[in-house]
């Protein structure tokens, strides 16, 4: 995905696996950007995050506002990365946004408006945070926000129920996934993978955390870096590499798309719902990011239970390995940061505290999501999937790439790659469409 599209894609997800509805505190969005005036108790907050999730938002700030007496007010817009940008520069900035990707804070950064870190939300990033998640909150060397909660994308889902019945193990690199493939074809007579990339306007995203991973994954960080800058071009070998590896399986016929159709399905399919044929044990592998261990608590394993997510239960998940037994440790990433639009004394309180490990643990404790902060407690967050998730972003040893389609140009990451992913599942030759999704960059 491209640089403000990131709460597209994720705004969907959440809103498949959580509860339906809009639950949006306070009417406004926030106060005027220049006010200094420390005697306001109300902080208003905007962001992208809607339904039960902003609800637990929400929560997070209660025994803060017990300390402190300072007021916080959320308010979830839908459509919050294709407003903020003109909302701010048209001097209707909240006091705080939560911005879902680093091309949308440059945006915003770009408009003047946006007030650099303070020392105390920098050392507290500094603190807590690895320099991969401070580099994206810093804009031509100045630092102007902290991270806040992340999503590890490129899991591969599976049931261990069932790979201990067909005596396989989790691979440990991708010639090993593909034989493991292939194994599981020969023992079932079924394709042993599904996959959605329908999303509405979206359409294609899920496609494109399969390239990234195998980018980052094969090619490493500094190729990965590249890539995203167009130093390294979609017609270049390391990209065309991994578009031919994926398509080892995606392109495939006899490997996907179970419970759905042919690979032709994989564009009609929408991408969370996957996770009803893993855990009912339709299919055996599918290729998502952390956020779908919640959508699991709304499916059902084929004798009518809620699947148990875990390392020895009917769903779990491994990292999409790449060509190296131990290769190196690099994960694709999405995340927020918390920019500030205020000097008034109160909204630095706010924007300190959503930096520290106490918000941290208050919200992962409420459920759902996890956080890369290293001092927040990992056994706080609420499945043992997402302590390991949590685990290994807080990993001084794990290198972070943010969603490399979030930090291209919105005519690329949420344009020509959207799309091109979409034409290459529908049949379209590989060179055309990496042409084709280069050509972006010229719009």
């Amino acid at each position: 995905m491209s640089a403000g599209s990131t709460p597209r894609r994720l705004a969907v997800g959440l809103s498949v696996m959580t509860i339906a509805g809009l639950v949006l505190v306070g009417c406004t969005e926030g106060g005027d950007s220049a006010s200094t005036d420390s005697s306001s108790k109300t902080v208003r907050i905007s962001g992208g995050i809607t339904g039960s999730e902003a609800d637990l938002l929400q929560q997070s700030f209660d025994q803060f506002t017990k300390d402190t007496g300072v007021k916080v007010e959320y308010t979830g817009d839908k459509s919050f990365e294709g407003n903020i940008v003109t909302k701010v520069a048209g001097g209707s900035a909240p006091d705080i946004a939560i911005v879902p990707q680093p091309g949308l804070l440059k945006s915003l950064v770009e408009t003047g408006e946006v007030k650099a870190g303070t020392s105390a939300v920098e050392s507290n990033v500094d603190k807590y945070w690895s320099q991969d998640w401070k580099t994206y909150g810093t804009i031509d060397n100045t630092f102007y926000a902290a991270p806040m909660l992340a999503n590890v994308k490129g899991y591969v889902w599976y049931s261990p129920k069932s790979f201990q019945e067909w005596g396989v193990q989790v691979p440990t690199t991708w010639d090993e996934l593909i034989a493991l493939t292939k194994t599981i074809r020969d023992k079932t007579g079924k394709a042993p993978w599904c996959a959605g990339f329908e999303s509405g306007d979206a359409s294609g995203w899920p496609g494109t955390d399969w390239i990234e991973d195998l980018v980052l994954r094969n090619s490493g960080p500094d190729v990965y870096d590249q890539w995203v800058a167009n130093e390294v071009k979609f017609t270049d070998a390391p990209i065309k590499d991994a578009f031919d590896h994926v398509g080892e399986i995606l392109k495939n016929p006899d490997y996907v798309n179970a419970s759905f159709g042919d690979v032709a399905s994989i564009n009609s399919t929408a991408f969370a719902n996957v996770a009803a044929p893993v855990a009912n044990g339709d299919c055996a592998m599918t290729h998502q990011a952390s956020f779908l261990s919640s959508n699991f608590l709304d499916v059902k394993t084929k004798d009518g239970n809620a699947p148990t997510v875990a390392p020895d239960g009917d769903v779990y998940a491994f990292v999409l390995p790449g060509f190296e037994t131990g290769g190196s440790k690099a994960i694709e990433v999405g995340g927020e940061y918390v920019a500030g639009f205020s000097d008034d004394a109160n909204t630095q309180k706010v924007l300190e505290y959503m930096s520290s490990p106490e918000f941290a643990d208050t919200r992962v404790g409420l459920g759902g999501v996890i956080s890369a902060n290293q001092g927040a407690d990992p056994m706080n967050a609420s499945s043992p999937f997402l302590q390991d998730a949590m685990k290994l972003v807080q990993d001084a040893n794990t290198t972070v790439r943010f969603d490399a389609s979030d930090l291209m140009p919105a005519t690329v990451g949420s344009g020509s790659f959207w799309r091109g992913m979409v034409d290459w599942i529908d049949g379209k030759d590989t060179a055309a469409v990496l042409s084709d999704i280069q050509a972006g960059y010229e719009n």
